[in-house]
């Protein structure tokens, strides 16, 4: 045998196996054609949205049997906290931020007035989700939703996810614009589909719902979101204490429930002399020490886990703890002069813009 013939050969062994592989893909996605029906999904429209579809194996998260299994690569999974707050993009974040307040700032007073979400939560998600683009390129959300359902670890999540991507198409949604993540999050603040149907909103008044273009529609839409999934109006996402030096670390962690005014009953004191409120002292929170017992420390009441649930689905464990630890300290820490945050919004009125050197010590 030749080496031409071998090369023949092998191309001839792998097309065969290839073929086999999008075969089993194709019977797979007949499957999916009644749960779209039942979805007022047309004929027309799954087929077109099928055709010449392939799986897409080089995604992360995938199950596949005798294939390693590939990792998402974004910060906030393959750093640690401290790596991941250190980030340079937050510095980058801070004059581009504060130019959008002022632009948006009507928008954001409006959304915080009708939906209860203040605009520096939403910028600083933003931020975290698209480093504030105006477009998101991203892969083919149906493809991506197609072979995470086939072959992902969770394959029941994705399917619907992958119906509600396809009711999109059908209902005008540009297959050009479902530019998605590797897990299949559209738009300036980062959609799955099944979400846009709960909560995407036109707040700009066009006619349609644009998450990926019109940013009141983008920030408005995720406010919903953050409501939906029991955002507290008037209530802080996050309280920075001075932890006690005895300290137990072992209580850092979300299942340790007390009133604000219980740890501070043991020592945990609000930073720049923070005086509050007795709602504030009645709160649950847990403690939050992302750096560990010697970085900053954090009461967080509810609010914080409603950010964190933002992308919790999507992202499992240590992604949206770092995640949500980010949106928020982009949010509310260098306000303070530090290295965190870029919006120039106080956490309170009359809080510091400028370092407290003290506090640096």
């Amino acid at each position: 045998m030749t080496g031409r013939t071998v090369i023949v050969f092998v191309w001839l062994l792998l097309s065969a196996v290839s073929a086999r592989a999008d075969a089993a893909f194709d019977r797979w996605l007949q499957t999916v054609w009644p749960d779209a029906q039942a979805l007022g999904i047309s004929r027309a429209t799954f087929d077109a949205a099928v055709r010449g579809l392939e799986p897409d194996y080089s995604l992360p998260d995938l199950a596949i049997p005798g294939k390693p299994e590939k990792q998402p690569q974004q910060p906030e999974f393959v750093q640690t906290p401290a790596q991941y707050l250190r980030e340079a993009a937050f510095q980058a974040f801070t004059s581009r931020g504060r130019e959008l307040a002022a632009q948006y700032r009507d928008t954001l007073a409006r959304i915080e007035r009708e939906i209860g979400v203040p605009g520096n939560v939403l910028l600083a998600i933003w931020a975290r989700e698209s480093g504030f683009a105006r477009e998101f390129g991203g892969q083919d959300a149906i493809r991506v939703l197609a072979t995470q359902a086939y072959v992902g670890k969770r394959k029941d999540f994705f399917r619907n996810e992958f119906l509600h991507a396809l009711k999109m198409l059908q209902d005008g949604v540009p297959r050009t614009d479902m530019r998605s993540s590797w897990g299949g999050a559209m738009g300036l603040t980062q959609f799955l589909p099944s979400e846009f149907y709960k909560y995407a909103v036109d707040f700009d008044g066009s006619g349609r719902i644009d998450i990926w273009r019109s940013v009141p529609d983008a920030l408005a839409s995720a406010a919903k979101q953050l409501v939906g999934k029991g955002w507290r109006p008037g209530e802080p996402w996050a309280i920075e204490v001075h932890a006690p030096a005895n300290a137990d670390c072992s209580i850092g962690v979300p299942e340790v429930i007390k009133p604000v005014r219980e740890w501070i009953r043991l020592g945990f004191i609000p930073t720049y002399g923070r005086k509050l409120s007795p709602a504030e002292l009645s709160l649950d929170a847990s403690l939050l020490q992302p750096e560990g017992s010697y970085g900053p420390s954090f009461l967080a009441p509810k609010n914080y886990f409603v950010l964190k649930d933002y992308n919790f689905k999507l992202n499992g464990q240590l992604g949206p703890a770092n995640s949500a630890v980010a949106h928020f300290w982009t949010n509310d820490k260098l306000k303070y002069g530090r290295v965190f945050t870029f919006l120039g919004f106080p956490l309170e009125p009359g809080a510091p813009l400028t370092p407290n050197r003290q506090e640096e010590q």
